[in-house]
């Protein structure tokens, strides 16, 4: 393939349901979805939502609202969304839309902005008891908040919940990877081990349907290739535009009729994340490798064999038994974190010790047919303080 057909094979479009009206994905391509996506959704005035840093140290927001000046369509920035959504923010984000006259909101950044529009859209609609307003989403990171119907936020406690409804789905989604390159590498990378920890633990959960198990397959395998090359050289395009993609495929939006963790590692991440201020992205790094670990061992027959059919998508010979193949698939992980340099332990990310059952406890409470608590807890203690892993 020629350099300029793989230019035009990360370029494209893709619309599913009343709710998302669309995709657009590839390099520069900002500048022609955002009118179009305007025009599709009938927005006036827009808020935009994001974080501090990005308003700040980049150009990023800049270039968003010349976009909306130039349609006479920018009404407002707001830069106050901190990690995990903290529900002050939430607040004041929802006084900024009123006082903006905005009727949309443009969401800039990673997880916390789209997660926030989220919450701000649910607010305004209880409040008003009308339709659901729209979100479009421009994505920084690799997370794939963007495609979930829940929107995850901390509360006055620092406990994590969240709300959840179809209409809260962003109604767009631009994917341009030029928008990444001032993404901190540690963000993107760890990120890029969220997205992982989508399509790992959507292999074994219930409810997601065949066809999409085999997006979550893809998923795995490009973040296997693509990461380590991003961070080999984070300046090509090409490889970040293959990671926002593999993002997309790792959480695929589909009609749920409820917002859930996906799985065990999720269930841990959402334990570990607000309580004690760690990105998700480093929850993942933290978690999935000893969950799918532990899956290898307890998980139900069809759980194993999904996770150890993973070996033919990463090239990998079997060991010749499903519990093997799908301990194997940790290991890999594993691997994948250390070469990417962000192996970490709840020590360093100053977890008290102590709190180990109440994590477990926690987690399990979220999920069904998972392992024996005491599993759960040999788990967080085999990550308390070694960075590979233990299981």
């Amino acid at each position: 393939m020629s350099s300029n057909q793989q230019q035009d094979y990360l370029h494209g479009f893709y619309g599913w349901t009343d709710t998302l009206k669309g995709v657009y994905y590839g390099p520069g391509s900002l500048r022609k979805a955002l009118p179009e996506l305007l025009k599709v959704l009938g927005g006036h005035k827009v808020l935009i939502v994001t974080g501090k840093t990005l308003h700040e140290k980049t150009d990023i927001v800049r270039r968003v609202e010349a976009i909306l000046i130039e349609q006479g369509a920018y009404g407002a920035t707001f830069f106050e969304i901190g990690q995990h959504t903290p529900i002050a923010g939430i607040r004041r984000g929802i006084q900024a839309f009123k006082e903006a006259g905005a009727d949309l909101i443009v969401s800039v950044g990673g997880g916390s902005p789209v997660d926030a529009s989220k919450n701000i859209i649910y607010s305004l609609q209880k409040e008003s008891n009308g339709p659901f307003l729209r979100q479009i989403a421009i994505p920084t990171t690799l997370s794939a908040a963007e495609y979930t119907i829940g929107g995850g936020y901390t509360d006055e406690r620092g406990q994590k919940v969240s709300v959840n409804a179809p209409e809260l789905a962003p109604a767009g989604i631009i994917l341009d990877a030029e928008l990444t390159l001032s993404t901190p590498e540690r963000l993107w990378l760890s990120t890029g081990i969220r997205a992982l920890d989508h399509a790992v633990e959507n292999l074994y959960r219930p409810v997601v349907p065949l066809p999409v198990k085999y997006l979550c397959y893809s998923a795995i395998a490009d973040l296997f290739e693509y990461l380590p090359k991003s961070k080999a050289n984070p300046q090509d395009l090409n490889v970040r535009q293959r990671l926002q993609v593999a993002s997309w495929m790792s959480l695929w939006p589909m009609k749920l009729e409820k917002y859930s963790a996906l799985g065990l590692s999720h269930a841990l991440g959402h334990k570990l994340g607000a309580t004690y201020s760690i990105p998700h992205g480093i929850t993942s790094c933290l978690t999935l490798a000893s969950v799918v670990a532990l899956k290898a061992k307890y998980a139900n027959q069809e759980g194993k064999k999904c996770l150890a059919d993973a070996l033919f998508y990463l090239r990998e010979p079997t060991t010749g038994s499903v519990e093997g193949d799908a301990h194997k698939l940790a290991t890999k992980i594993d691997d994948l974190v250390l070469r990417l340099g962000l192996q970490t332990n709840l020590q360093e990310n100053k977890v008290p010790k102590e709190d180990l059952p109440k994590i477990a406890k926690g987690a399990i409470g979220e999920q069904e047919n998972e392992p024996p608590i005491e599993e759960v807890e040999r788990l967080l203690e085999g990550i308390y303080t070694a960075k590979s892993l233990q299981l």
